[in-house]
């Protein structure tokens, strides 16, 4: 199998195909006109090129073919149907997006071509095989199943990066740490023999993070160009797909050597607390619009980096904020997997976490703050 450095020459690839081709791409949407225009819901005062998820599918195709031309994966590409899969997913995905950001599209229209995405990923195998709950008893997903979990999953993850597409480069960022973070899991993983070879996830899981690398020094405040609704579909996907053929296929075995618990206990779960800021931020979101009895697809400034915005930190200060709380999960959750050891004191800060973001983050903290400029105590 391949090794961690021919992975990071991967993700190197995807950087720097990605750096290369926003420039060109931003040139073509001014050109074209294809400019996302400032209203009362965004921080840009100008018209911005918004079709950068297009220099991110470049990367991930450069990198894909990359990977395809090296022997070293040969493993994963041979006798394989899921990379047809995955380019076919992404196929349909980016051309939605890109159709979103140049004319605007229907939020059912948009849910029919990730859906169609999801049906591509099941029909050529790219899907879990386990579906694992926490201290529940692991059920192997039935062929009737499977698509049905293939497209929940793929919608939950796009919707999750593409809601926190809020600010510059806040995507891009908790992607690119994410990423990383749930790499480096799958490749411990796969050193306990716990993950079946061939395995997409890992590959793809250093592209997404390299798409991000190669893609941020255009978008970090003060952006030159947005990712659009094509770069956040995309990351989705490929979040979706290393997630699920990563945690959905880690094999249950023998739990009792010190470390592997850990491992076993919910693969599936891990993923989401990597990504703890968006899936959060998209629970919140889903909770706030009920509660208003406003249709999920109604677009409001109560996301978290609003908020943040809100409680007086800048555009910047905000993101690095939801980048750190990104880091801080994804080092919770990787101590244990590096230290080999069973980690009593995790379901506690989670909860810690989970009860402190919620303090920092609470409308009352906004409504306080104006109450004390009110009276001149600031």
């Amino acid at each position: 199998m391949p090794s961690i450095g021919d992975y990071l020459l991967i993700g190197a690839v995807a950087a720097v195909a990605t750096f290369a081709a926003t420039p060109l791409v931003s040139r073509l949407a001014f050109r074209l006109g294809w400019l996302y225009q400032p209203t009362e819901r965004t921080v840009h005062t100008k018209p911005m090129p918004a079709i950068g998820g297009l220099a991110m599918f470049v990367g991930f195709v450069v990198a894909f073919a990359v990977a395809r031309l090296l022997d070293r994966f040969d493993q994963l590409f041979a006798r394989n149907s899921e990379p047809r899969g995955i380019i076919v997913a992404a196929i349909i995905i980016i051309a939605v997006g890109l159709w979103d950001d140049v004319k605007g599209t229907a939020p059912p229209a948009k849910v029919t071509a990730i859906v169609l995405a999801g049906l591509a990923l099941a029909y050529w195998g790219v899907t879990m095989y386990y579906f694992r709950i926490p201290f529940v008893e692991t059920p192997l997903l039935s062929d009737d199943w499977v698509p049905l979990v293939t497209v929940l999953w793929l919608l939950g993850m796009t919707q999750a990066i593409n809601l926190i597409d809020g600010l510059d480069g806040l995507a891009a960022g908790i992607v690119a740490i994410g990423g990383f973070a749930f790499f480096l899991y799958s490749q411990k993983l796969s050193d306990i023999g716990g993950l079946t070879p061939p395995n997409f996830g890992p590959l793809i899981a250093i592209m997404a993070v390299g798409m991000c690398v190669g893609f941020l020094p255009h978008n970090f405040n003060p952006a030159r160009i947005i990712m659009g609704d094509s770069g956040a579909l995309l990351l989705g996907l490929m979040m979706a797909v290393a997630t699920s053929v990563v945690g959905g296929r880690a094999e249950p075995g023998d739990n009792s050597e010190v470390g592997q618990t850990y491992f076993f206990l919910a693969p599936l779960a891990i993923p989401l607390l990597i990504l703890g800021v968006p899936i959060f931020d998209t629970a919140f979101a889903i909770v706030r619009r009920a509660s208003r009895r406003q249709s999920l697809d109604v677009a409001d400034k109560g996301h978290l980096h609003h908020r943040l915005m809100n409680l007086g930190h800048g555009h910047r200060r905000s993101v690095l904020i939801l980048w750190a709380w990104t880091a801080l999960l994804s080092g919770f959750v990787l101590y244990p997997i590096l230290n080999d050891s069973n980690p009593s004191y995790l379901p506690f800060g989670i909860g810690a976490s989970a009860i402190v973001l919620y303090t920092v983050l609470h409308p009352s903290v906004r409504r306080h703050r104006r109450e004390r400029v009110g009276n001149g105590d600031l």
